[in-house]
């Protein structure tokens, strides 16, 4: 199968702002520099429209949405901006002029889409084509960039493109939110938590932190260009992605709130200190599935292993408190390497996991900023092919919520876990589980699969 996207037309969506004049530039923080150099955050979200023919894509469906995007795009300037590097500059800025514009992709697939929505296996490299290119270069870096796709009769998604260094998950969620508030009801003013703060004074961090992590981007590059120093220290380029396998399969599992429960009672029931534990949805879930990952793999059980996870500092940090809307990154990230597969393969290695996991959970504070070098010394400790599970979204964004006018997604994907990592997001139905997206060869998620599965009949 060659999956492929007829791109019908490209066009440049500007801000309606009623200011001509305004302009913008807000340089990075600490928090943006923590992902300043990682890949595009990629997620299509996918809307079942089963009379949705080629002339209402066109007449209606596509219009509302640059509509609605424009008159969005006026109340965040920055993603219609750019992220530049002036040679005079310590920090890289997001720098928005007038009439600076986003990419807009328009689309039409034959790929099914019941196959793409489905919770079972299907080829990774059938979304690719659903997600549009991010202008990176030297010189410059758009923040976003968006595709729609048609599938006749079936329905549409939209593919979003962000940099990491402008936006994190909880900004990108608030945007769509807002995106889509104003694509429904276009008379309506936004809410309050829809509109972003750009205060950057609500961030402190460590003296020093913006050099450390420059510095250590600057050395992880050097590394990767065999010891040579860069051309360009101030070079806006992404580190490369690896090549995918072409086996590479895609799989979404689902925990119901009953299944969390059972695994929770599993945990309660095996651990004498289970009270000391916090055993939430998170932790369970994590837990869950980082044990069955290592399962999964096989191979030497005394290989290296360990985990990654983001925190929200928007939840921890309270002096000065940081507004929910804040625009940007305000993530930091907990991780432990050097642990052991067979530390998780015995009978009790799900107990164990949860241990490690909600340790990890309640060392988080206030202070999270403060812990950014410990964690970047953790970072570089990583033992070579050591295999490491991190995770991309979260159960508290709510993208199911996301309904522009033709009713809540069928399914939401971030397309970026080909590159390593887990996806997590609540369920579609409301219920209070658990969806989890999986990027793996076929045949390492077909027992993945397996133990998934078996392990709740335990």
């Amino acid at each position: 199968m060659n999956p492929s996207a007829n791109i019908l037309h490209v066009s440049r969506v500007t801000p309606s702002t009623s200011d001509s004049s305004d302009s913008l530039t807000l340089p990075l923080t600490f928090f943006d520099l923590h992902w300043f150099k990682l890949h595009p955050v990629e997620r299509v979200i996918f809307y079942r429209i089963t009379d949705a023919t080629r002339a209402f894509f066109d007449s209606v469906l596509v219009p509302n949405l640059k509509t609605s995007l424009s008159s969005t795009l006026s109340h965040y300037l920055p993603l219609a901006g750019k992220l530049v590097w002036d040679p005079l500059d310590e920090n890289p800025s997001i720098v928005y002029s007038p009439n600076d514009d986003v990419s807009f992709t328009v689309a039409e697939s034959d790929s099914d889409f019941s196959r793409l929505t489905d919770n079972e296996p299907f080829s990774a490299t059938e979304l690719h084509p659903l997600v549009p290119k991010l202008q990176v270069s030297d010189d410059s870096a758009s923040a976003v960039s968006f595709q729609v796709t048609l599938f006749p009769n079936q329905g549409f998604c939209i593919g979003v493109s962000a940099h990491h260094a402008v936006l994190d998950g909880k900004t990108t969620t608030n945007f769509l939110k807002a995106w889509a508030h104003t694509c429904k009801q276009p008379n309506h003013s936004l809410p309050q938590d829809l509109i972003p703060s750009y205060d950057r004074t609500v961030i402190k961090g460590p003296p020093g932190i913006d050099t450390l992590l420059l510095n250590s981007w600057h050395s992880f590059s050097k590394m990767l260009a065999g010891g040579k120093e860069p051309e360009n220290p101030k070079s806006l380029k992404l580190l490369p992605s690896p090549e995918m396998d072409p086996e590479t399969v895609r799989f979404t599992f689902e925990l119901t709130p009953e299944d969390i429960q059972t695994l929770r009672e599993r945990v309660i029931r095996e651990s004498s200190d289970s009270k000391q534990l916090r055993l939430s949805t998170f932790v369970i879930t994590f837990s869950y599935i980082f044990v069955s990952l290592i399962r999964a793999r096989g191979g030497d059980p005394n290989r290296s292993v360990g985990y990654k996870f983001a925190v929200d500092c928007r939840y921890l940090i309270v002096d000065p408190p940081i507004p929910s809307s804040y625009f940007g990154n305000c993530v930091s990230g907990v991780a432990r390497n050097s642990l052991t597969a067979a530390t998780f393969n015995g009978e009790e290695g799900f107990l164990t996991a949860a241990r490690f996991v909600s340790d990890s959970v309640e060392e988080l504070d206030e202070n999270v900023a403060w812990k950014i070098p410990e964690l970047l010394k953790t970072y570089a400790a990583t033992p070579v092919g050591s295999q490491d599970l991190s995770v991309a979204g979260s159960t508290r964004f709510g993208v199911y919520g996301l309904d522009f006018g033709w009713g809540r997604p069928e399914k939401v994907v971030i397309v970026s876990i080909d590159q390593g990592a887990i996806s997590m997001a609540e369920s579609r139905d409301g219920s209070g589980g658990v969806e989890v997206g999986f990027s793996l060869k076929k045949q390492e998620m077909d027992v993945l699969i397996d133990l998934l599965r078996d392990g709740l009949k335990n």
